[in-house]
């Protein structure tokens, strides 16, 4: 009876882990990347296309070091996370945010490897991912071209530098502003290391949090960050690279 019950338990494990994960839906960009992506991203969790999230970006990439996106998802309810990446670049995600105080809104500037589909992945509080983005038409090596800084030799001088400015956005919130003197190394040009931001945090007076984010080597060179934030005092923020190097600063009311 007992190596019955030892045989039944093991078929019934072994039949769960036959079980595949829940299927992404069809991609309207036509990606050849989005399964993986979406597995790797999303898991089991469900997955839809959304009109809703908002990715506005130019037409063109005049600029593959340096490329303009805006993520508005203000119209969903109960966002919990955001995720802005490009499908075919060699680091797809540049930055991953949860806001807390904050907006469901994030701008930035990112690297462009090559031609891509430039998306933003929302997650709301009951699991489900809302997907949005469009293609655009890049020259390609913004990811794997030295920085600037790099070329011009002056990066250590300037590493760390801050700039921040806040604007009144509305009743009890601010759109803030900040940017990082920072290379952002991808790990792709030859003989130089990664390095990158890693990490920004962003509090209010309180030090209650108003959003974090992971950020990744594909954020352009002395990286910028938008967001919203509901919140009228002081506000501080922190930032980590893979180094351990920290960077931290506040702007007033």
């Amino acid at each position: 009876m007992k190596r019955a019950l030892v045989f039944a338990i093991t078929c019934v494990a072994a039949a769960l882990s036959t079980v595949p994960a829940r299927a992404a839906p069809a991609d309207p960009l036509g990606s050849p990347m989005w399964d993986h992506h979406a597995a790797r991203l999303f898991g089991k969790d469900p997955v839809v296309f959304d009109s809703r999230v908002a990715v506005r970006i130019p037409g063109i990439a005049e600029n593959q070091r340096v490329f303009p996106v805006t993520i508005d998802a203000r119209t969903l309810p109960d966002v919990r996370r955001i995720v802005l990446l490009a499908d075919l670049n060699p680091i797809p995600v540049a930055v991953d945010y949860r806001p807390a105080g904050a907006e469901p809104f994030i701008a930035s500037r990112i690297k462009l490897d090559q031609r891509t589909p430039v998306r933003a992945a929302v997650q709301t509080g009951d699991g489900t991912w809302h997907v949005g983005g469009t293609w655009i038409d890049a020259a390609g090596g913004g990811c794997s071209a030295p920085p600037v800084s790099r070329v011009k030799g002056d990066w250590a001088d300037h590493l760390g530098e801050i700039r921040a400015g806040r604007w009144a956005e509305g009743p009890g919130e601010t759109r803030l502003r900040i940017t990082f003197r920072h290379p952002m190394d991808t790990g792709l040009v030859e003989n130089i290391a990664a390095y990158n931001i890693e990490h920004v945090t962003i509090r209010d007076g309180d030090g209650r949090s108003l959003g974090e984010m992971e950020v990744f080597g594909s954020v352009a060179e002395d990286p910028a960050f938008t967001v919203l934030v509901k919140a009228t005092g002081t506000i501080s923020f922190e930032a980590r690279d893979t180094a351990g190097l920290r960077f931290a600063g506040k702007v007033g009311a």
